[in-house]
């Protein structure tokens, strides 16, 4: 059976070009998996749902009874053991959850801006 003198280069071509084309996708154009898109959807509605919970920790904050203590105490707690002590405080216990939540609780705390810091922190670098 004779074949055309094109086809062996046409094939080889064609298989190379695919997996170029695979490799240039998948590195710079934006392409994922399935399971790297997931991935993301699930760290986005995490995002979400966090940051819609964020009035609710707020408010549980504003109409709490002891909360100028709590706030003294949170206050009073080192930089890295504040979420721990929201979490404490139960201003991150979502109504129908039986524990607090990590990430509403440094949300939360963001928002509380419990330093009362109402000026942006300065910069290190010098401009000039």
């Amino acid at each position: 059976m004779n074949r055309p003198g094109w086809l062996k280069p046409g094939i080889y071509g064609a298989l190379f070009g695919a997996a170029f084309v695979g490799v240039a996708g998948f590195t710079w154009g934006g392409w994922v998996t399935g399971g790297t898109a997931t991935e993301r959807a699930m760290a986005m509605s995490r995002h979400d749902v966090v940051a819609s919970m964020v009035p609710v920790c707020l408010q549980m904050a504003r109409s709490d009874p002891a909360r100028a203590d709590k706030l003294a105490a949170i206050r009073a707690a080192p930089t890295y053991q504040r979420r721990d002590a929201l979490m404490t405080a139960g201003w991150a216990t979502m109504p129908g959850t039986d524990a607090p939540d990590r990430d509403l609780a440094q949300a939360c705390l963001a928002a509380l801006d419990v330093d009362g810091s109402t000026e942006p922190a300065e910069s290190g670098v010098q401009e000039g």
